[in-house]
């Protein structure tokens, strides 16, 4: 038997997940990234809003993105990205926007944004670039992307 199974807590707990942000705080940090290619800053009101849960919680939660750094913020006051904190957003939309893109293009348009959500926060940042590639190869090769489409379509239809 294969020892090298591991519940999705096991491997957390094992950090394979090597930043300090868990998928929750990287789902805050992501919207808050998202917001200030609006406007420069957010509310706790509007970021709970956006996400869908308390004031209270959104406030915990940000604090704790301030412990590590990648926010400013004051107590009801406005929320600021820092530097590493814009960096690390950038990058978590990137991921989101590439495994979001990518499941539209092989066909799965049910529950996408749901799909993301569960993906994005599991997958390595090795795995991300090789779905961008494959993308960008067949983007650039239309004529395989046709090829492949037709070969999905006849696939799916038995």
């Amino acid at each position: 038997m294969n020892s090298n199974f591991w519940t999705v807590r096991g491997y957390e707990l094992k950090g394979y997940n090597k930043t300090n942000l868990t998928p929750a705080l990287e789902d805050y940090l992501e919207m808050i990234y998202r917001n200030t290619l609006v406007e420069s800053y957010i509310r706790i009101n509007t970021l709970a809003k956006l996400l869908n849960v308390r004031d209270s919680s959104a406030s915990k939660m940000v604090k704790k993105l301030g412990e590590l750094g990648l926010v400013n913020y004051e107590k009801y006051g406005i929320i600021t990205l820092t530097e590493a904190g814009k960096n690390e957003g950038e990058f978590l939309l990137n991921r989101h926007n590439i495994i979001e893109q990518f499941l539209y293009f092989i066909g799965c348009e049910d529950n996408t944004l749901l799909q993301t959500e569960m993906i994005e926060h599991y997958i390595s940042t090795s795995t991300i670039e090789n779905i961008e590639i494959l993308y960008n190869f067949f983007y650039d090769n239309r004529d395989i992307l046709e090829r492949y489409i037709n070969y999905r379509e006849v696939n799916l239809e038995k």
